[in-house]
């Protein structure tokens, strides 16, 4: 069948698989609950059936508090089918942006996932005038929940009406508005039309070589159009969904799912990587010898076998040794690993293919639906350090000052309520402006270079890209986190967030008692083997990028403390102002 609205991705599934028993699961007090796509279409009819009877009416704005659970996908659809627009929210966000959100959107229903999420907003409500009801998800001491509303749906069916504004629904309505987390200001909330998400996803589509049936893992916050996006993929390809409770539990999640795919954050991959190194660290003799060894195997690999014969040889046994471990420790099977929401270190995609798995890097917005570019499993549409070719039915180019404007059917319409924000972002020949920098290279693949407004100039006129500098000194096992600063001063500097198990791990072998963070960064060993990181990655810069000074911070850098968005990337206006007196020391 054809796909003209997201909900069409039920009538879908049931056509080709009707009698798959799993197409969502997720656990419920430690059990894995499954849901079948016919569960699946009868919880959605229900919340239709429900919001319609509570006077819910055609584009009325409904939002969703969550972490990734297979009942997102329930209020999803049900919100859909009936016209509503879908305003998923982070869980994680401040009580301001959550007042702003809900203010802005003018939302009337809102679902959240449990009791801590209900107080959390129970008192920004009362000066929402638009919020008729809030539903948690289960009947925790008397709160409507979401089972109630199913009900109440279930006895007020009509199939006829909700039949008939489904037809008049178009791929040109509005299935969502996705307010973005933001680096400054309020957040921006992206209206986005059925059309741009089924374009995207329907593009990607033939990128993963399964067969229905495959398990895909989900981690990521739903509530983010990447991970969404594969969301929808996934159904559209007939593989089954499993979430994960919490991200503390991923690693125990895919030891018993034993997915094939799953999307992630390099950030993951880091943290993967960090605990994996911590642990072959502990290893002695012939053990750590070829832990080691296996490792400067991986960290050679190339792409498409260029190493040749020999090099296939050497990755065989290193595969059997030690990377095997690696794949059993993520259950066994995963085999594509989707990157994406910022860049991917050419050093760690390189030893992820090593252990064997395939990591294909990703570029986009959430106002592209998101996918611009993607690496893929065909040939010369893959190369480290890229985010790949140029998605299907996506056209991209390069602005004269280097900036990537895209254009296609997975552009959004518009910024909600700010129409001035949408006339700077989409120009006159509807080309979007990404606020990135880039570039194509020779064989047409797209290499991300930096945002725009985070290129600064020093004191002697040098233009800076502070995130390429970050992404080369995060190689480091030493380094968690890091923002190079500098505008208007006669050198590069950084404020360095330490891999503290590493540190700790390494403290260890070296025989250096570990007391608290502050203690052990103040001592000036730990300070002269910073340095001599720093001195190792400037050496591969040239020399107006080389980070001349740095502080070393004793605590992370956490959404909750405000240095990272909802997606992880650096608040930069923040960490400036939360630490100026910092850095203004690393210039005097």
């Amino acid at each position: 069948m054809t796909i003209k609205r997201i909900f069409d991705l039920l009538d879908h599934y049931k056509e080709n698989w009707p009698d798959r028993q799993i197409v969502l699961s997720g656990k419920d007090n430690g059990t894995w609950v499954n849901y079948s796509i016919d569960d699946f279409i009868e919880k959605a009819n229900n919340l239709s059936y429900g919001m319609l009877a509570m006077g819910l009416q055609k584009n009325d704005k409904i939002a969703s508090i969550t972490f990734n659970r297979p009942e997102w996908n329930f209020i999803d659809m049900g919100v859909q089918q009936m016209g509503g627009i879908h305003v998923p929210i982070y869980p994680s966000i401040s009580d301001s942006d959550y007042k702003y959100i809900l203010q802005h959107a003018e939302v009337k229903f809102i679902f959240v996932a449990g009791e801590e999420l209900y107080r959390r907003i129970k008192q920004i409500v009362t000066d929402i005038p638009s919020i008729i009801a809030i539903y948690t998800f289960k009947n925790l001491h008397g709160f409507e929940y979401l089972g109630e509303l199913m009900e109440f749906g279930s006895q007020h069916k009509d199939p006829e009406k909700l039949q008939a504004i489904k037809d008049s629904i178009t791929e040109d309505d509005v299935p969502t508005i996705i307010y973005t987390s933001g680096t400054t200001g309020h957040p921006k909330g992206v209206v986005l039309q059925h059309k741009n998400i089924i374009s995207n996803f329907l593009a990607a589509s033939n990128i993963p070589p399964y067969v229905p049936g495959t398990r895909a893992f989900s981690f990521l916050p739903i509530c983010h159009i990447y991970e969404r996006m594969l969301n929808y993929l996934y159904m559209y390809c007939g593989y089954s969904i499993y979430y994960a409770d919490n991200i503390v539990n991923v690693p125990e999640n895919l030891k018993e799912v034993k997915p094939e795919i799953m999307g992630t954050v390099p950030r993951l991959l880091e943290k993967i990587y960090d605990k994996i190194i911590a642990t072959g660290s502990k290893l002695s003799g012939i053990k750590r010898g070829v832990f080691f060894w296996a490792l400067s195997v991986g960290f050679s690999y190339k792409l498409n076998k260029e190493n040749g014969w020999y090099y296939g040889l050497k990755l065989k046994i290193a595969r059997k040794l030690v990377f095997s471990k690696w794949k059993q420790a993520l259950g066994g099977n995963l085999d594509i690993i989707a990157s994406g929401g910022a860049a991917l270190q050419p050093r760690l995609a390189r030893i992820f293919w090593a252990a064997g798995f395939r990591v294909l890097e990703g570029y986009g917005l959430t106002e592209t639906s998101p996918v611009l570019a993607i690496n893929t499993l065909e040939p010369n549409c893959n190369k480290f350090g890229t985010v790949g070719p140029v998605l299907r039915g996506v056209q991209v180019k390069i602005a004269d000052d280097g900036e990537i404007l895209a254009k296609g059917p997975n552009l959004m319409k518009e910024y909600y309520k700010e129409p001035q924000l949408t006339k700077e972002a989409i120009d006159e020949e509807g080309w979007f402006h990404t606020g990135d920098m880039g570039c194509l290279d020779k064989d047409n693949l797209l290499k991300i270079t930096g945002r725009k407004k985070e290129i600064f100039k020093t004191s002697f006129g040098k233009y800076i890209a502070p995130q390429m500098i970050e992404n080369k000194l995060k190689e480091s096992s030493f380094i968690d986190n890091i923002i190079v600063v500098g505008e208007n001063q006669k050198f590069a500097a950084a404020l360095i967030v330490p891999d503290f198990n590493h540190l700790k791990c390494w403290c260890e072998i070296k025989g250096i008692p570990y007391t608290t963070n502050n203690e052990v960064l103040a001592l000036p060993r730990i300070k002269a083997r910073f340095l001599k990181e720093i001195k190792k990655y400037n050496e591969e810069l040239g020399d107006t990028e080389k980070v001349m000074s740095f502080e070393l911070m004793d605590t992370d850098w956490t959404i909750e403390t405000g240095e990272l968005t909802a997606t992880l990337k650096l608040r930069r206006s923040f960490i400036n102002k939360k630490y100026a007196e910092v850095i203004c020391k690393l210039f005097s």
